[in-house]
């Protein structure tokens, strides 16, 4: 059978990646990583099981996973607000599979539903996640990212404006939060301080910030990394006296954060990774700590800049001021408490 064009740019980008090799740092180091996602695209190309197992099975020591909804394998029919829990049940499948070799197991899932349903037809949503997840279900992403210049960005959030201020969206929060679940997000950085208000509103909640609060760095942002990060250092601090809310520190080599990478003759090593993004790691460690902190991979997104086994280096360097205590925490045992792994 003829290769795709999806399966041939695959194989490229994974020459491409391939330039750079590196001995795996700290080897034995249990890892969970609390986000990654699954899809089968025919526009880009699946990502499933064997495609995540390449990655965390590329020699560092990843034991559990996270899901995160990206918006895959919905429902092709029936009502609209309970098409998301297809993704579910899919995640779930791959899961059962995990289990049946070694390697990475996938523990957890994120899904999606829309937070501004009213209360009933909402817990019907999360009734169809649990029953989906088969014991994985933990939480919603309905995430708050919308994009000031969308034409500038790879990946452009399109959520409606005042979604953090809408008082269903936060009653959706607070059934969340009454419920057990996690609510994850992703936004830019000039929405972290309508985050910061939202967190205050919906205490009884677990908010986890994914991917730093996503400074941007590409279109009208070019150029303006010291004084978008000197501002994203203020919000950071605001929203980490928020004790409800979780970090997921990763996510930052995205095309739209403006390293470059994703465009490079070859990709970064890790050393490279450090000196551009140590910064924005050791900064919401002190803001929040280790205990409130956690390391992700955001693959197969980050996967676009760099390799599983160069990512992980990097983070194992950044944390290694930290104690071994502190560093079980980033890699583990904050994802463990918040997903209930």
């Amino acid at each position: 059978m003829a290769s795709t064009g999806a399966e041939d740019a695959a194989r490229r980008h994974q020459a491409w990646l391939d330039q750079v090799q590196e001995e795996v740092i700290d080897p034995e180091r249990p890892i969970v990583d609390p986000h990654h996602h699954l899809w089968r695209r025919d526009d880009i190309g699946d990502y499933v099981l064997e495609d995540l197992r390449a990655d965390t099975g590329s020699g560092h020591r990843i034991e559990q996973t996270v899901f995160v909804e990206c918006g895959a394998s919905y429902l092709p029919d029936g009502p609209a607000h309970l098409r998301p829990t297809g993704e579910t049940a899919f995640v779930a499948e791959q899961a059962a599979r995990s289990r049946d070799a070694a390697g990475s197991v996938i523990a957890g899932v994120v899904g999606h539903a829309d937070l501004r349903l009213e209360a009933g037809v909402l817990d019907e949503v999360l009734d169809a996640h649990e029953e989906a997840g088969h014991g994985l279900f933990r939480g919603i992403r309905h995430a708050g990212a919308r994009a000031e210049h969308p034409e500038t960005l790879t990946i452009p959030g399109r959520a409606p404006a005042g979604l953090y201020q809408d008082p269903a969206f936060r009653a959706g929060l607070r059934q969340l939060g009454e419920r057990g679940l996690t609510y994850d997000t992703w936004h830019y950085h000039h929405q972290n301080a309508d985050f910061a208000a939202l967190a205050g509103a919906v205490p009884g909640t677990v908010l986890v910030l994914d991917h730093f609060g996503t400074p941007l760095g590409v279109g009208p942002y070019a150029g303006q990394r010291e004084v978008i990060f000197e501002a994203w250092k203020a919000d950071i601090a605001e929203i980490a006296t928020h004790d409800n809310v979780v970090a997921k520190l990763g996510g930052l080599s995205m095309p739209d954060n403006g390293f470059g990478w994703d465009g490079a003759a070859q990709p970064p090593r890790s050393d490279e990774v450090v000196a551009a993004q140590e910064r924005y790691y050791h900064h919401a460690i002190e803001c929040f700590g280790p205990q409130r902190c956690m390391f992700e991979s955001n693959f197969p997104v980050d996967k676009r800049s760099l390799s599983y086994r160069v990512l992980y280096n990097a983070l194992k360097k950044m944390a290694a001021p930290f104690s071994d205590a502190e560093q079980h925490e980033l890699f583990a045992g904050t994802a463990t408490r918040t997903y209930r792994l």
